[in-house]
Order: structure tokens, then C-alpha cells, then sequence
């Protein structure tokens, strides 16, 4: 994916006199290569994350290491991205519609008169990463699939900015779907939050994943009323972890594994063994200094873990409530 120079990441497609020229003037400004496609970047000095010391340029040689794992979670999914100009302190906004002008080698995939950039390529990704966009955010449904998802998602939502029951909370989650013979995987949200990904065999609408998501919440609810809430409003949930299995839905978005998050220690969304999450790792141990070591020796947890099919479950909790 790539190689260094020294210091230097060369891009794919970059010699390595194109590294060294790149590293001589990237002061001000400049021209990389990425697989063939030459993209120009500008202020490469500006500072992005100032508390983790990542310049824009630094970043983009980030996320051409991060790119093959982000862009497998992105492609074939409605992209919503956060840029953040001035950096995470400064302004920030979401966009949904591609930005303009767009370079040959972008693809769009239009819904609800929105045009998204579709992710499936590392020049498409450096290319956003230029324009400040620190944050991907995918949609649950596959772009032409509104109705089949290809996962479940968990969705654990601190009240308080500071929680450090959430791996507690994530532990009791997934030792109830593993009683259930639900194999997932915790992830951070580069955030405060845990999700619970299941790969699922396809046939389950979003409905039905809703129901089984209820059925577990209530279950945890019930065994542990002091952690879990399933209280829709904010307001009312005092300081408990909030089970959210309603935003799993078709026009929804969630962080995507491996996208960084504007927060001060540069976290990115990384999935978790489940002795991590025993353990009671930091989620902010997670971040752009750490995560390609960490890649290069654990690979991708999402990638193979097996698909399960759900379709027992959900009739054995229909068959309850026609009782």
C-alpha cells in the first residue's frame, strides 16, 4: 500500500524523487500521485488535530495507510462527511452532496436529490482528506439496496461525555448475544460510544433487525437497570448508557470503522477484541499514531468475522409475542 522514504510515505503511483520533492516543498503547497491520478494539496502545514500534532499533510499520509481498510466499509454505501477547514477547533460543517468541481475519477450515487460521493478508491479519499474532511460517515443500507442489510448494528450511547462503564457496558451486550450463539464485534466510535457489528447472512429487513434489537435491549434493560437505558430522549436518561436499536435504519448514517473523529487525541473508529473490551480499554488509545501498527499486526476484526444468520431469532421472538 505504501513504502517509506526516511521519514516520508511515498503514495502509491509516487516515485520516490516525487517524495523527496514533495517533502522539499510542502510548505506551501504541491501536486502528489495516487495511482496514476495527480491531485493537488493545499496547505499541507495546516494544523488538523493541534493536540496530536497532525498537519493536513501528515493526515493524508495517514490515510494512505488507512485507505484499503476505510474504503472497504465505505464503498457501496451513501457517504456523509464533517470537514473541518481550520482544523478540529474551527468551524466545521456535514456535507452529503459531492463538492464541486469533482475530478474524473469520482464517482456519485444519487438519492433524495442528494448527490454523494461514492468511496472506493484511495485518489477519492486523499482527494476529501484535501478538502478537510476528517470524519466518514456511511450509510447503513448499500447504495440500489434500501431494504437488504448486510449487518446489525448496536448502537451504545453514553449519557455523560466521560463514561467509564462503556466497555462494562459492551461486555454485558456481548455476553448476552453470545448466550443468544451471536458472534459480533465491539468497535469504538472514535467518539464516546461502543457499536456491536454482526455480519448477518441476507433476508432480514431493517424492521426485523429492529425487533430482535428491542427484544435485547429490554432483555439488558431489565438485568442491569442501573447501566442501560432504552429511553428515546436525552433528557430522561440520567447518566445511563442509552441501547440504540433504532438507528440501524435504511437512510441512516454511523461513524464507518476506521474513520478518524475530530477529537483531541485524533481517535479513530477501531474494532475491538472481545479481551480488549473486557480489559477495559481506552477508546481514546485508538487514534492515527496507533492504528496502522495495529492494523499490520491484527488485519481487519470486521473482515472475517463469519456472517451469522438471525433468521431463527427473529421467529423465536415473534412466536413470543403472538403468545
Amino acid at each position: 500500500m505504501r513504502s517509506h522514504t526516511g521519514d516520508s510515505i511515498i503514495f502509491p503511483g509516487e516515485t520516490t524523487s516525487e517524495t523527496e520533492e514533495r517533502a522539499w516543498r510542502s510548505k506551501t503547497a504541491g501536486t502528489i500521485t495516487v495511482l496514476g491520478h495527480q491531485l493537488t494539496i493545499t496547505n499541507p502545514d495546516r494544523m488538523l488535530w493541534p493536540e496530536a500534532g497532525i498537519t493536513k499533510l501528515r493526515y493524508l499520509e495517514m490515510l494512505a495507510e488507512l485507505g484499503p481498510y476505510l474504503i472497504r466499509h465505505c464503498d457501496g454505501r451513501y457517504l456523509t462527511v464533517i470537514r473541518y477547514p481550520n482544523g478540529i477547533h474551527g468551524a466545521s460543517f456535514y456535507q452529503k452532496n459531492a463538492p464541486e468541481p469533482l475530478p474524473p475519477f469520482v464517482r456519485t450515487a444519487a438519492r433524495n436529490g442528494i448527490r454523494h460521493v461514492v468511496l472506493d478508491s484511495l485518489p477519492t479519499l486523499i482527494w476529501l482528506g484535501n478538502l478537510a474532511c476528517l470524519e466518514f460517515h456511511a450509510s447503513f443500507d448499500r447504495i440500489g439496496e434500501p431494504l437488504r442489510p448486510t449487518e446489525w448494528v448496536i448502537d451504545l450511547d453514553p449519557s455523560r461525555e466521560e463514561e467509564p462503564r462503556i466497555m462494562e457496558a459492551a461486555w454485558h451486550a456481548g455476553e448476552l448475544l453470545r448466550s443468544l450463539g451471536i458472534a459480533s464485534v465491539p468497535k469504538t466510535s472514535g467518539a464516546t460510544g461502543v457499536q456491536i457489528v454482526v455480519p448477518i447472512e441476507p433476508g432480514l429487513t431493517f424492521d426485523e433487525l429492529r425487533a430482535i434489537g428491542r427484544f435485547v435491549g429490554e432483555y439488558l434493560v431489565s438485568r442491569h437497570p442501573k447501566l442501560f437505558t432504552i429511553e428515546r430522549l436525552k433528557k430522561n436518561r440520567a447518566d445511563l448508557i442509552y441501547f440504540d436499536y433504532l438507528q440501524h435504519y435504511a437512510g441512516k448514517t454511523l461513524s464507518a470503522p476506521y474513520t478518524p473523529r475530530a477529537r483531541p487525541a485524533a481517535s479513530v473508529s477501531t474494532p475491538l477484541t472481545w479481551d480488549e473490551v473486557r480489559a477495559g480499554v481506552r477508546p481514546a488509545d485508538f487514534n492515527l499514531h496507533t492504528i496502522g501498527p495495529r492494523l499490520r499486526r491484527l488485519g481487519d476484526l470486521l473482515e472475517r468475522a463469519p456472517r451469522q444468520n438471525l433468521r431463527p431469532i427473529h421467529e423465536f421472538i415473534r412466536g413470543r409475542r403472538r403468545d
